[in-house]
């Protein structure tokens, strides 16, 4: 099909030279910011921390009523466990800064449609990432974090205390897992609404593939999570709920699609 003649290409020529200076100025200006964004986090990472710790804390007082603490074996654990916070903090706060600068130099080398069909999966995706890293924040890790707890142990006759102490650095290993979990999973609808629309998957393969959709669903889920049942069907159920909107996404794509063919 001959391509309109308005969706054109908004660039001019450049030289191999200035191609490499502009994508210097694009790197620099993504690695500033995440300078900034890890020295920033690092100062707060204690507080960034304890804001990560809340769910098990929160737990642990109620449970309790009394002070509870978290241990760090190695002189150097939680000097590097600071840095892994403020390395991920980093990351997180400075993806807008670089996921621009990438964005603006690889945007003038398409054409005008391809920016126009790329733009609301750019858009998305970030928010989807929050929404999955939010659900295990607030929802996933208060009933799994309580479903661990309810394997202590009280001091009987006899018998001794089985008593939670956790290592600050396998803790925080554990929450950015769960977090990096259900925000990568929660990018179903992109994933699938974009491969639908190039061509790669068809709305009625998805319908039909639905029940074998669902077992995977279960499978990934029961990979990536911790070996309890809470945090695999709480990653599963919203993985399921999305690919039910993937179809109803790639199926409004078609019909989008056939509207602008005909």
């Amino acid at each position: 099909m001959p391509r309109d003649p308005e969706d054109t290409i908004d660039d001019k020529p450049m030289p191999l030279i200035e191609h490499l200076m502009e994508l210097r100025t694009r790197l620099m200006w993504s690695i500033g910011a995440f300078i900034i964004c890890f020295a920033v986090c690092y100062y707060f990472s204690r507080q960034i921390y304890g804001f990560l710790a809340a769910p098990l804390a929160d737990i642990l007082s109620s449970q309790s009523g009394q002070e509870r603490r978290m241990i760090f074996t190695a002189l150097y654990e939680a000097f590097f466990t600071y840095l892994k916070v403020a390395f991920f903090g980093a990351v997180f706060f400075s993806f807008p800064m670089w996921a621009t600068q990438l964005w603006l130099f690889i945007a003038p080398g398409l054409y005008r449609s391809e920016k126009k069909a790329i733009m609301p999966f750019l858009i998305a995706s970030p928010f989807l990432f929050v929404a999955g890293a939010a659900m295990a924040y607030y929802a996933i890790f208060p009933m799994a974090w309580q479903f661990f707890i309810s394997f202590e142990t009280p001091a009987e006759a006899g018998t001794v205390a089985i008593q939670l102490e956790a290592k600050v650095s396998e803790y925080l290993s554990l929450v950015m897992h769960m977090i990096l979990a259900f925000g990568i999973a929660f990018q179903l609808p992109v994933a699938l609404t974009l491969m639908a629309k190039v061509g790669i998957v068809s709305v009625e393969g998805l319908k039909k593939g639905r029940r074998y959709a669902i077992v995977g669903m279960f499978v990934i889920a029961a990979v990536i999570t911790p070996p309890d049942v809470i945090s695999q069907i709480g990653l599963a159920l919203p993985l399921i709920l999305l690919y039910e909107i993937s179809i109803l996404a790639a199926g409004w794509m078609a019909k989008k699609k056939d509207g602008d063919t005909t």
